[in-house]
């Protein structure tokens, strides 16, 4: 996946959610998107600063940062699951 691909993804996600936070009455919803999705991302950094004390880590990649940005916290849950399991 370029950089561009990826590029072209968040700002396609970023929209998504903005025209969704607007339909559910919001003021703000470009300003909501980004939040929603830097917690998502600061979620993931988190995880992997505090796996020193737990042992639990989620690899860095374009996946795992998608999905974070995607899904955001629960997104990371998920992530966090799912290598529990697998």
């Amino acid at each position: 996946m370029s950089i561009w691909t990826a590029v072209i993804v968040l700002f396609s996600v970023i929209m998504v959610f903005s025209i969704i936070h607007r339909l559910s009455g919001s003021n703000h919803p470009i300003k909501r998107s980004f939040l929603s999705a830097s917690c998502g991302a600061a979620t993931l950094f988190a995880v992997n600063l505090t796996s020193i004390f737990t042992g639990v880590t989620l690899p860095v990649s374009l996946i795992s940062l998608l999905v974070s940005i995607i899904g955001g916290i629960p997104g990371v849950t998920l992530m966090l699951a799912l290598n529990l399991y697998f």
